[in-house]
């Protein structure tokens, strides 16, 4: 089982460590623009996150329904689940980009982001909305792989869209020779070509695939909407709830200063690459969830859930405590202004050791998601943010300023660890006395029938 885990871990890992990887050298190349422009670029990465919570409860959707079907033996309805969700994600991401561009002003300016910052803001915005787009379209092909268990083709090409904006990077930003380049707008260009390059190979690939159908989408359409709500929707929101918690988040770290925000954006970059593991078990993980589910093997789903659990905690104490110690460097290497150095040094040392616990608590919601417990997965993330997080974080900016807004920031992930990890361990207690006590109504009708076949 370990074996397996691992084989179709490994690729999503590598993938997504390119992805995280090169948002993050945008914010390091973007740093050697000024404080300024990473400061502006920090703004924006609240909304970047609403979109990407929003693809990313759609993506869950689509693996939690296409994965059942396929291991209750419904291939004909996993294609036309898989046309749909491509076509509808399509169009809800743009529609929320087009939102998103036509209220920036208003919300640039509540976030704390002063005139000249959103001047800077405008000219990135849009270009920036085009590649989430893209990113979002990109995203969902990826969910339609991870679904029918390959994870390989999505890593290999978030890999080969990472170099490709490595290499476009420096050239939009800063130019060559003669052409002085588009500075900060070049990021989010260098993004948007990386992810049009991913689209039109997975496009190629799915074309020769048996994934999607053409028939009967009407009448998928009418049958899957209520179950594709049931776990989308409650998805969506404890996944809009982190961009709700970052924008707070921003607003508090603006209170101590542009070189706390840019900090803070790094950081923010920094904390999807150093949970690289986790992010990558959210994603390979539930689709073999949501088989077991589909055949009723719960005694699996325990051991599923027992070994991934002790490979993100393992994995990211040891990071974490060594980012920690070499929080210094780290620091000097992602940023070339002194202020800005020591705050991110500061954020480091406290934040990187305690995403053992916020791991945890990412992988019970994702793994709930999987399982048919969206209700419980929502209310565990809102708690997470609103009643430990943000409340922890705001207390430290308050007595400490910047150290406690680390130190809070800490304790929050920790005590949402531990609250992850207490509903998870009565949510299979309770699986132990029978498969119905964890399924919703409308499911275990179908559940028997699959039973006694």
């Amino acid at each position: 089982m370990g074996v397996s885990l691992w084989r179709q871990t490994w690729p999503m890992a590598i993938g997504v460590m390119a992805l995280l990887g090169f948002q993050l050298v945008d914010s390091v190349f973007i740093a050697h623009l000024g404080t300024a422009p990473l400061a502006a670029q920090s703004f924006t990465f609240p909304l970047s996150f609403l979109i990407i919570g929003i693809q990313v409860g759609l993506g869950i959707a689509i693996a939690a329904l296409i994965s059942r079907s396929l291991g209750a033996g419904e291939e004909e309805r996993a294609r036309r689940l898989g046309t749909l969700v491509l076509l509808a994600g399509s169009a809800i991401i743009g529609l929320l980009a087009l939102l998103l561009w036509w209220i920036q002003d208003p919300i640039f300016t509540r976030l704390g982001a002063d005139a000249a910052t959103r001047a800077l803001i405008r000219d990135y915005w849009a270009p920036q909305l085009f590649a989430a787009w893209l990113g979002a379209v990109l995203y969902f092909a990826y969910s339609l792989f991870r679904a029918h268990g390959d994870t390989r083709l999505p890593g290999k090409v978030m890999v080969i869209t990472s170099l490709l904006n490595l290499v476009l990077d420096p050239l939009l930003i800063f130019g060559l020779g003669n052409w002085p380049g588009w500075g900060l707008p070049g990021a989010a260009w260098a993004t948007a070509i990386a992810f049009g390059g991913g689209l039109l190979v997975v496009g190629v690939r799915l074309k020769r695939t048996d994934w999607l159908a053409r028939q009967g989408l009407g009448h998928e359409l009418s049958h899957s909407a209520r179950p594709f709500v049931a776990i989308a929707a409650p998805a969506m929101v404890g996944q809009l709830m982190p961009p709700l918690a970052a924008m707070l988040a921003v607003s508090v770290a603006a209170g101590l200063g542009e070189s706390t925000v840019a900090a803070w954006g790094l950081a923010s970059r920094l904390e999807t690459l150093a949970l690289v593991v986790v992010l990558a078990m959210t994603m390979s993980l539930p689709p073999w969830l949501g088989r077991c589910y589909g055949a009723g093997d719960w005694e699996q789903v325990r051991r599923l859930l027992r070994l991934a659990l002790k490979v993100v905690v393992v994995w990211q104490l040891i990071l974490g405590l060594t980012l920690a110690m070499a929080s210094p460097w780290v620091a000097q290497m992602l940023s070339g202004s002194s202020e800005v150095r020591d705050d991110l040094a500061i954020l480091i040392r406290f934040l990187l050791p305690s995403y053992a616990a916020l791991g945890t608590c990412m992988l019970v919601v994702s793994a709930g998601n999987a399982l048919g417990w969206p209700l419980r997965s929502m209310l565990l993330s809102a708690a997470r943010l609103f009643l430990f997080y943000l409340p922890c974080l705001w207390l430290g900016a308050r007595v400490a300023g910047l150290p406690g807004l680390a130190t809070g920031a800490a304790m929050g992930n920790l005590l949402a660890g531990l609250a992850a990890w207490k509903l998870l361990r009565r949510r299979l207690n309770d699986a132990a006395s029978g498969p119905a006590c964890v399924l919703h109504r409308g499911e275990k009708a179908s559940f028997t029938q699959r039973r006694r076949t």
